[in-house]
């Protein structure tokens, strides 16, 4: 009830009497906005007027400021006004936000950037990120030659969680949608190849669209979306939390804990991977050519012996480090880009996904285009 009661006293108040405004209580930013309000409402009379504020118990420039823009609209209306009861403090406050001269403005509106400068800002946001990848692709390797130059810096126990984290977890998609993929594969291709009574070759465009293309692509994807992505979230929550500086702080070069672990489990695994993929894609075209086209097993896998090359074996596994490295690198780079906030690890996750997958395409494109002049 005291507390109450205390803060009553202080709410600033202002009662019209006629011609006198009497104000008191606290005139200060804390109380203001109600009596700003009630300020407003007020039927002001036509002749002279007095403010009295003698039972003003404080008064701070908010309320100085108040009170001169009061009398100042009172005043601009043609009506004569007088403050009493005034302090020297409160009279002095009052002249020196009179003689500041400051008078509300407009807010000022942003301006829409127009087409130019949005095309110059994504050109050099661009720029940088793409000199920030160079820059951390060079610091990756300048660490990657410390640790062949000394292998005790080679964190094995990173390495070998990385490795399992990378490889044997991810062994079950892989496998489920390699499988499937080949189902797909044999089925579109059988019903087509039926026709022209060439259903054997099945094993053709199974075999070698999986173990030249698809496999290594299909397996790239999910590693970027499942691995790749987490490289990133788990660097960049150590970015917000600050444990990547503390790190730094006891000597422990975040590349060499961090990146050159997952970048080199990576690419250990994602070949091994490609294999597996390899292997259930055409378990998946072998069981549907059985079903749908009724070729044997055993005649399927002859007609593989024939269909695919060792070199065509080797394009599709040779593609893998290269994916590997280009996802690794994505994800941790983005990881460290984080800043600020989770929204910024959530941002940055997503970026890392998007650019990986990106990347893996127009890489396996090229390589389609190098291998097509080599004649491989």
């Amino acid at each position: 009830m005291a507390a109450s009661s205390q803060q009553s006293s202080e709410r600033a108040a202002a009662q019209l009497q006629g011609e006198c405004l009497r104000c008191s209580g606290h005139w200060t930013v804390r109380h203001l906005q109600p009596i700003e309000k009630q300020l407003s409402q007020l039927q002001w009379p036509g002749g002279p007027l007095r403010i009295d504020l003698s039972a003003v118990q404080r008064l701070d420039t908010g309320g100085a400021w108040v009170l001169h823009r009061l009398t100042e609209s009172l005043q601009s209306s043609g009506r004569a006004v007088t403050l009493q009861g005034l302090s020297e403090k409160a009279r002095g406050l009052l002249q020196l936000v009179r003689e500041t001269g400051l008078q509300p403005g407009p807010l000022p509106q942003p301006r829409p950037p127009g087409m130019i400068e949005e095309l110059g800002r994504g050109s050099v946001d661009s720029l940088q990120a793409g000199v920030g990848m160079v820059s951390f692709i060079g610091e990756m390797g300048a660490a990657w030659l410390g640790q062949v130059m000394h292998p005790r810096r080679i964190r094995w126990r990173a390495l070998a969680d990385a490795l399992v984290e990378a490889g044997h977890r991810a062994l079950g998609i892989v496998g489920l949608l390699s499988f499937l993929l080949g189902i797909v594969i044999a089925y579109q291709g059988g019903v087509q190849l039926q026709q022209y009574g060439a259903s054997l070759f099945v094993a053709d465009l199974v075999g070698l669209s999986m173990v030249r293309e698809l496999a290594p692509m299909i397996t790239a994807i999910i590693v970027a979306g499942r691995t790749g992505s987490a490289y990133t979230a788990q660097i960049g929550t150590m970015q917000v939390t600050e444990e990547i500086d503390a790190l730094r702080s006891l000597g422990i070069a975040p590349m060499d804990m961090l990146v050159l672990p997952k970048l080199l489990a990576l690419i250990v695994a994602l070949p091994l991977l490609t294999v597996f993929a390899d292997i259930m894609g055409v378990l998946g075209g072998m069981l549907m050519s059985s079903v749908q086209l009724e070729i044997a097993f055993s005649t399927f896998v002859e007609r593989l012996g024939v269909a695919i090359s060792v070199d065509s074996f080797l394009v599709g596994i040779g593609k893998a480090p290269v994916f590997a490295a280009i996802i690794a690198s994505i994800g941790c780079y983005q990881g460290f880009q984080v800043s600020g906030s989770a929204e910024s690890v959530g941002r940055r996750t997503t970026v890392s996904v998007v650019q990986s997958i990106l990347a893996v395409i127009v890489v396996d494109a090229a390589f389609s285009i190098a291998f097509s002049r080599l004649g491989i």
